[in-house]
């Protein structure tokens, strides 16, 4: 029997992706083993128990962007992680082991090494991570969805695949749209990657008089993270705009094919699923980013005209405000938009890298 080991979590950006793997793997084969293996600190608890699937939990800290004390701390927890899940792929029997980035990867792909036990990674951003240009050397295979990520590993390992995303973002919307907007009003979606982003919460807030302006002709659904959803939500309710206000999408498919706009962060995730989609966007690249991967992420949606990128360092309220009316006022450049962002997409994103999977895992077979 195949037993899939997903090195995923921390956030959304990490673990979405194999999720959407894990479902294809399924697809393929029901008889398929599936477990994840994540940490206590980030979303994967909450958000495996809701897809229903398998999570194991090992020390894993992340390095970089971190104090000299703690980057001396994860380096300390390093061992551990790997003792831990150099027992869990012997216990499981694991059949391959394929990494997501981030931190919770190298210790399961360094254990995958150890013995013998066919390797991949999948480097989500144009620009990739430490933990991927470290795992690279050690992968059987690695997968890319940026062309431009390739010159970072290996030319005879790479495959420019796209990113995975799940099955319901290719379902029709249905009646998300009328049941959100209704009247003919506008969807706009906005959100700031699983955890939420202060900086786009604070300028929807100070955006609120023109929100209030254009009660009549739009609806908003935005996603705060859980630190923020009290305040942002008690904003919108005191100045009498009808919004809601979440603090995590888990539905997020059924909210992004309903919408007409979307403000966002530039994850590699996210743009995946825009592009999938088919959704114009705002772009605000997150600016403190070790290697500026939303920077490069947004510029390559932004240069194709699927986006426009609004940096961080000139977001206001009137700014988003503005920004948010024109392109609601324009539908024919909102559609050029979208159809220059669905170019972008790459549907059979898990079905490539999965269908290269099963071959490797095949190879070492024989």
């Amino acid at each position: 029997m195949t037993t899939i080991v997903l090195a995923a979590g921390g956030t959304g950006g990490h673990l979405y992706p194999a999720v959407a793997l894990a479902r294809e793997f399924f697809r393929r084969d029901p008889a398929t083993r599936i477990l994840f293996v994540g940490t206590a600190r980030g979303i994967e608890s909450k958000v495996l128990a809701h897809e229903g699937l398998e999570l194991a939990l090992i020390a894993a800290q992340p390095v970089m962007g971190r104090g000299l004390l703690q980057a001396a701390g994860a380096l300390l927890s390093l061992p551990k992680g790997l003792r831990q899940s150099l027992a869990l792929l012997r216990e499981r029997r694991a059949s391959l082991v394929l990494g997501i980035g981030g931190y919770t990867s190298p210790p399961v792909l360094l254990a995958a090494r150890l013995l013998g036990v066919p390797r991949a990674i999948l480097e989500p951003n144009a620009h990739p991570g430490m933990a991927n240009k470290v795992l690279g050397p050690i992968a059987d295979a690695v997968f890319v969805t940026f062309r431009d990520a390739a010159r970072y590993f290996p030319s005879d390992k790479v495959r420019v695949t796209g990113m995975p995303v799940r099955q319901a973002f290719f379902e029709d919307a249905g009646t998300g749209h009328e049941a959100r907007g209704g009247q003919g009003r506008r969807i706009l979606l906005v959100f700031g990657g699983s955890q939420g982003a202060r900086a786009i919460n604070d300028a929807m807030v100070g955006a609120l008089p023109q929100w209030a302006a254009m009660r009549g002709q739009l609806a908003i659904v935005h996603q705060t993270g859980e630190a923020d959803h009290a305040r942002v939500k008690a904003a919108y309710e005191a100045a009498g705009v009808q919004a809601e206000v979440v603090p995590f999408l888990f539905e997020m498919p059924k909210a992004l094919r309903s919408a007409d706009l979307v403000v966002s962060r530039a994850g590699a995730m996210t743009l995946a699923e825009l592009t999938v989609c088919g959704k114009p966007a705002i772009l605000i690249p997150l600016p403190h980013a070790i290697y500026q991967h939303q920077a490069h992420n947004a510029r390559v949606l932004a240069d194709a005209g699927g986006a426009v990128v609004l940096p961080q360092q000139e977001l206001t309220g009137e700014r988003l405000a503005r920004e948010v009316a024109a392109l609601l006022r324009d539908p024919d450049r909102l559609r050029m938009m979208g159809e220059r962002s669905q170019e972008m997409g790459r549907p059979d994103a898990a079905q490539a890298i999965v269908r290269e999977c099963l071959a490797l895992i095949g190879g070492v077979k024989r």
